[in-house]
């Protein structure tokens, strides 16, 4: 055996019979040494990183996709188990962005990060297609991405390596829901009450001409502009209305809202948004929650054994009370198409009055005796 160098390195040398001399460079191993499930696994986890990357160059963009390089994210306005919305700037315009986790944190089941994805892409799927004045405007999205910079305030939970994010219309008057707490006192004037609900009922006629059912109408998903016109989002659990009604089933909204079957499990339809939209014209008028002293779980039961629905206030109009009472019916084929709903809404006169608020009154009426209120 003897040394030498190459390249300025030193290389060991031996003699072996009938070959000649060969360097350390070309030294065979024995296979029994080698750790062969480790090498597999890199390997694996090499090309998996080389054929995602190579995936993402060529993939076709979606007509949906936002160039992220015009994206600015500011501050969360908003949280949930859904994800964060933070307020941001897309393009020089101020925006909205809705982050949600890819379900690529490794605490997610297989299970529940196809669920994640398929409501995502649910999601951007009936929303990017929709245009009306009363229905949140969608700029764009941006799925399974490592490219966001959010910024993490102290307090903030950590980010998923990669996440996904919608990008819509910033409305600065915030939601139905704080409008009415803010009002639970002095309600609101009889002509803003009409003009809020004309406008919900609008958008959600849009959606249903669309065959889009939303399935999670309430106050929380209703924004507001500075000027207090109201306009539809969250379309987390929306979807293309089926032909069939027995291909929509199970429990999906919010409780206090939801359709009696609905909470039943029974199939159902458009007609499951008229429900909800006939307690948010209770409480768009009432500036009140419907069912204030009882348990969800009560008001599940009530709603679908007992035919439980908030009671009307005597000082409610009786063309107001009514579209409330035909909304909310059990029988969801006597409920009114919301194309209707608009209709009879225009026809309400609101020159003379009616609200919670007599005109030259500061509070409101005392239907209520007991203190009710959010």
């Amino acid at each position: 055996m003897k040394n030498g160098e190459e390249n300025g390195r030193v290389v060991k040398t031996e003699k072996v019979q009938g070959i000649g001399s060969i360097s350390n460079k070309d030294m065979f191993f024995r296979a029994d040494k080698i750790d062969l499930k480790s090498l597999d696994f890199q390997l694996e986890k090499h090309l998996s990183r080389v054929w995602s990357r190579d995936k993402d160059l060529h993939k076709v963009k979606e007509e949906w996709e936002i160039d992220l390089s015009k994206l600015d994210i500011m501050k969360s306005i908003a949280s949930g188990t859904y994800g964060i919305v933070y307020k941001g700037t897309y393009d020089g315009q101020e925006v909205a962005v809705k982050v949600l986790d890819w379900g690529e944190d490794g605490i997610a089941t297989t299970a529940e990060t196809a669920s994640l994805r398929a409501s995502f892409k649910q999601e951007v799927a009936v929303w990017h297609k929709l245009d009306h004045p009363n229905v949140t405007r969608f700029i764009g999205a941006s799925m399974g991405t490592s490219n966001l910079k959010i910024p993490l305030a102290e307090g903030d939970r950590s980010h998923p390596a990669r996440a996904c994010c919608v990008v819509v219309e910033y409305l600065a008057g915030g939601t139905l829901k704080r409008k009415i707490f803010e009002n639970r006192l002095r309600k609101l004037p009889f002509k803003v009450v009409i003009e809020t609900a004309l406008d919900l009922s609008r958008g959600l006629s849009y959606l249903h001409s669309e065959k889009i059912v939303h399935r999670d109408v309430k106050m929380e998903n209703m924004l507001l502009d500075t000027h207090g016109n109201l306009k539809i989002a969250d379309f987390g659990v929306a979807r293309v209305e089926a032909q069939n009604p027995r291909d929509m089933t199970g429990e999906t909204g919010t409780l206090g809202y939801m359709a009696p079957e609905v909470l039943d499990g029974k199939p159902y339809n458009r007609r499951c948004d008229v429900y909800s939209f006939g307690i948010c014209l209770w409480e768009i008028y009432c500036c009140d929650l419907p069912y204030p002293d009882l348990s969800f779980a009560e008001v599940s039961s009530a709603v679908v054994r007992q035919n439980l629905r908030p009671e009307i206030p005597r000082c409610c109009p009786n063309s107001l009370a009514s579209i409330m009472r035909k909304c909310w019916d059990g029988n969801a084929e006597k409920r009114p198409e919301m194309s209707e709903v608009v209709r009879m809404l225009e026809a309400i006169d609101t020159s003379k009055g009616g609200g919670m608020i007599p005109d030259g009154q500061v509070q409101g009426c005392f239907c209520f005796t007991a203190s009710r209120g959010p």
